[in-house]
C-alpha cells in the first residue's frame, strides 16, 4: 500500500492525489460511506459500488464484532467475501464506541472492559485485540486502537489520555508486526492523532505519529460537539505537523461544508454517518443548499429530486413523490433520500479533485460552501 501525491492547490493547502491497495486505487480526496455492520442502511452493494460509486468504505469493529461475530467472518473468508464488495474496506478501532459508551465500560493502562448494547454481555478490548479483530475483520486500512475524548474536556485528561493513546499505539504496532494478513491481501494500520481542542498537545500527538512514518495518519477526537472554528483550527495546527507525503484521514467528519473546508486545509480521507442518516430523516444535501423534503412547501412540487444530481434517482423521482414516501413512512423513501446524500458527497469529492488538479479549487470552494449552507 502506498499514497502517490499527484498536486497541490497553490491557494490553499488542498491536495489530490492517489492511495494503492490491493482491493483498488483510491483517488482523493474520498468521502467513505458507514457501513457500520457490513452494510451501508437501506443501500444494496451494488447501489454502492456502481450508482454512489464509493471508492472504499468503512466498517466498525465494535459492531462487527458483536454481530455477525469473528467466527462467521473468518468463514465467509473476510468482510469482503461476506458482503461481496471487492473495493477496499477501512474499519475504525472500536476507540469511539469506547467513547460513545461512557456509561457501560472502564478504561484503564491495560484497555477497555465494555458492555454490549446488544445483549449486555461484557467484553475487555486491548490494543492487541483490536488489531486482531480487524486482522480477522479483514480491512485494508486498520486503525490503531485509542481513546476519543469528549468534548469539552479537561486539559489534563486530554494530556494523559494522548499520551495513553500513543503508548497503545506502540502496542498496535508491535500486534501488526508479529501477525500476517489471514487473507491473500495487505493491510496498513493508521495511527490516529489525539488532543481534543489544545493546540500545544495536537501538535505534539501529530509529531508523534508522524515519527511512527506508518502508510497514512488519522486525525481523531474532533466532530464530537465542539464548533466548526475548532474544528478547523485543530485540523489546521495537525496537517502543518504531519507529512506530506501520506494520506491524512479526518474522523467522523461531516457536512459537506466540513468536508470542502478541511480539504482546503490538506485532508484527504473523510467519513461519516451524516448523509445516511440525515436522508432517514428526510434532510436532503445539494449543491444549492440543504432540503426538508417533509416541509409542506414540496408537496405538490414535480420537479426532478437535484436537477444537478449525479444518480439517477435524482432524474427518476420528484420532489413531491419522495416528500409523499418519508411522510408516509415508506423504506423506498429512505432508500431513495441516502442514494442521493451519498452520491451528493461523492459527486463533491470528485469535482472537489478535479478542481485542485486544475487550479480552481479555492475559488470554486467559497463559492460552493456558501450556496450548501443556505436553507431552501
Amino acid at each position: 500500500m502506498h499514497f502517490e501525491l499527484l498536486h497541490r492547490d497553490s491557494a490553499s493547502n488542498a491536495r489530490a492525489g492517489k492511495l494503492h491497495t490491493d482491493h483498488g486505487v483510491i483517488e482523493t480526496p474520498i468521502f467513505m460511506p458507514v457501513g457500520t455492520v457490513g452494510s451501508v442502511k437501506g443501500v444494496h452493494q451494488m447501489e454502492i459500488e456502481n450508482e454512489i460509486n464509493a471508492q472504499i468504505i468503512l466498517g466498525n469493529t465494535y459492531h462487527l464484532f458483536l454481530r455477525p461475530g469473528l467466527e462467521v467472518l473468518e468463514g465467509a473468508g473476510g468482510l469482503h467475501k461476506f458482503i461481496n464488495y471487492k473495493r477496499p474496506i477501512l474499519t475504525d478501532s472500536g476507540g469511539y464506541q469506547v467513547y460513545s459508551l461512557a456509561n457501560s465500560r472502564k478504561i484503564t493502562e491495560e484497555g477497555v472492559k465494555f458492555q454490549s448494547h446488544v445483549d449486555g454481555s461484557y467484553h475487555f478490548f486491548t490494543p492487541e485485540r483490536a488489531v486482531d479483530i480487524q486482522r480477522t475483520i479483514g480491512a485494508d486500512i486498520i486503525m490503531a486502537f485509542d481513546e476519543c475524548t469528549p468534548y469539552p474536556c479537561d486539559y489534563q485528561y486530554a494530556k494523559r489520555s494522548m499520551h495513553m493513546t500513543h503508548r497503545w499505539l506502540k502496542r498496535c504496532q508491535e500486534q501488526m508486526q508479529s501477525t500476517t494478513p489471514k487473507y491473500d491481501y495487505e493491510q496498513a494500520l493508521f495511527p490516529i492523532v489525539q488532543g481534543s481542542v489544545y493546540k500545544d498537545l495536537r501538535k505534539e500527538s501529530a509529531k508523534f505519529i508522524a515519527d511512527t512514518d506508518a502508510v497514512g495518519n488519522a486525525i481523531g477526537g474532533l466532530s464530537v460537539g465542539e464548533p466548526d472554528h475548532e474544528l478547523y483550527e485543530m485540523t489546521d495546527h495537525v496537517c502543518e505537523e504531519l507529512p506530506v507525503e501520506k494520506p491524512r484521514y479526518l474522523m467522523g467528519v461531516g457536512t459537506p461544508v466540513n468536508l470542502l473546508e478541511c480539504i482546503a486545509l490538506g485532508v484527504d480521507m473523510f467519513d461519516c454517518v451524516m448523509p445516511s442518516r440525515n436522508a432517514r430523516h428526510g434532510m436532503l444535501f445539494t449543491s444549492q443548499g440543504i432540503i426538508n423534503i417533509k416541509n409542506k412547501k414540496w408537496e405538490k412540487d414535480f420537479s426532478p429530486l437535484d436537477e444537478n444530481g449525479t444518480s439517477s434517482v435524482d432524474h427518476y423521482y420528484s420532489k413531491a413523490y419522495l416528500r409523499h414516501l418519508m411522510k408516509t413512512k415508506e423504506n423506498l423513501g429512505i432508500q431513495i433520500a441516502t442514494i442521493h446524500n451519498l452520491a451528493f458527497y461523492l459527486s463533491l469529492m470528485k469535482e472537489a479533485r478535479t478542481r485542485i488538479l486544475d487550479g480552481s479549487f479555492k475559488e470554486w470552494k467559497d463559492k460552493m460552501v456558501k450556496q450548501m449552507a443556505q436553507r431552501l
